[in-house]
């Protein structure tokens, strides 16, 4: 009943538009007032041991990251390589804005930078150019979701704090399953575009190629600098955070795109953003504490066990589960009520907590271009002035590839555990 209690508070509270940090503390700190054998001390312990973890660290700096990679010009200058390169093309724009969404990964970590980063640049290009206005948002939308699989996925160390596995191996996992997206949302473009001879640009002189793939090769440098050196044993995601910072920043300088004003907004909302995080962290330490106490796992156990024993309908049953949340929940948010309960269960039925972080990471990420939270959706309504409505019709056809990647993510662990294994990480 105590635990009945706690899950209905904590939906109405969210159902009142409570921020989801507070909808957690909430009835966190009323169930310690009311338990003779806890303590105010107890949930100040338990709610800050979830912030004071090393590994969180990372996000703020990866947040930081972002918004620096956002005005140092990183972006511009992968556009016009990708451009030069397929711009001949048929469709070719639509093969750029996922091929430039894939290279800004390496450094965004995020959906909303990436999709604030291409809309504001791409969806006006390929409007201008002819294309559709629903498949110029659809396509910004899909491949935003590309950024948050790539390292450094901050959903990754969301999960990889909670779950108690590897960051670096999380982050490895998300590569192969990540390039597959790329690949189904390029197969989708092909689709849509098949008939249009019109939406081709002129070839670009094997000079032109050449110089603005060399232009292009710093942002690319990130990549390395980030993720050769969590591989390599020189510094720890951690660490990797840091020094992409100074690396993006020192790129800023000599782009002349290190401007006050410019740097005091990427500052300012890499706070708001870290902020929020870090209440959602402490409320679902809190909260994940009261549900182990009530014996939540266990629970949930037993009701998936006496529905099936079959991993492949226990996956089947998750995925429909974090389908809905995702439509109300962001993934941060989802990912640390969530995983606390369902990570048990899984590990009964013998799964990968590797595999099944990456299965759960992408199914909430298409919650962000699901209505009515969809943060992705807002924010390229925000930067493309296109009312929700038109972004919403945008990325449905996109649902198709990313259904398809989900469903091969879940049934097929090799795609996500095959290149953690090479490299020597425990999955």
């Amino acid at each position: 009943m105590t635990l009945l209690l706690m899950l209905l508070a904590l939906l109405i509270l969210l159902a009142l538009r409570v921020p989801v940090g507070i909808a957690l503390l909430v009835p966190s700190i009323i169930y310690i007032a009311f338990d003779p054998s806890s303590s105010p001390a107890l949930a100040v312990q338990q709610a800050t041991s979830g912030v004071f973890d090393f590994a969180i660290l990372a996000v703020p700096m990866f947040i930081l990251l972002g918004n620096l990679a956002n005005i140092s010009g990183a972006t511009d200058r992968l556009y016009d390589a990708a451009v030069a390169a397929i711009g001949h093309v048929r469709g070719s724009l639509g093969y750029v804005n996922i091929l430039t969404s894939f290279g800004f990964s390496w450094v965004s970590g995020a959906a909303i930078s990436d999709a604030a980063a291409m809309g504001r640049i791409q969806v006006p290009a390929m409007i201008r150019r002819g294309y559709p206005v629903g498949f110029s948002l659809g396509v910004t939308g899909a491949s935003s979701l590309i950024a948050p699989m790539m390292p450094p996925s901050i959903p990754a160390i969301i999960y990889a704090v909670t779950a108690g596995v590897s960051v670096g191996a999380l982050f490895v996992a998300g590569i192969v399953p990540a390039v597959l997206l790329v690949v189904t949302l390029s197969v989708m473009c092909w689709f849509l575009t098949r008939k249009r001879e019109d939406l081709r640009l002129p070839k670009a002189g094997l000079g032109e190629r050449v110089r603005s793939g060399l232009r292009a090769l710093p942002p690319v440098g990130a990549a390395v600098v980030i993720l050769g050196g969590i591989l390599s044993g020189v510094f720890t995601p951690t660490e990797a955070s840091a020094v992409g910072v100074a690396y993006i920043g020192i790129l800023a300088i000599v782009y002349g795109n290190f401007t006050w004003p410019k740097v005091r907004h990427a500052l300012v909302t890499a706070v708001e953003t870290t902020g929020g995080v870090l209440i959602i962290v402490a409320g679902a330490a809190l909260f994940g504490w009261v549900l182990a106490r009530e014996q939540a796992p266990q629970l949930a156990a037993d009701v998936l066990l006496s529905i099936t024993d079959r991993p492949i309908v226990f996956l089947i049953l998750v995925n429909v589960l974090l389908l809905i949340i995702g439509c109300v929940l962001e993934p941060t948010s989802a990912i640390l009520i969530l995983v606390p309960v369902l990570l048990p269960v899984a590990e009964v039925f013998g799964l990968s907590p590797v595999h099944f972080g990456i299965m759960i990471i992408f199914n909430l990420l298409i919650g962000l271009l699901t209505p009515p939270v969809g943060l992705v959706l807002f924010v390229l309504s925000s930067v493309t002035k296109y009312p929700v409505t038109t972004v919403i019709k945008g990325t449905l056809p996109f649902f198709v590839p990313m259904l398809a990647t989900l469903v091969l993510i879940s049934v097929v662990p090799f795609l996500s555990l095959w290149l953690p294994s090479l490299l020597g990480y425990p999955v």
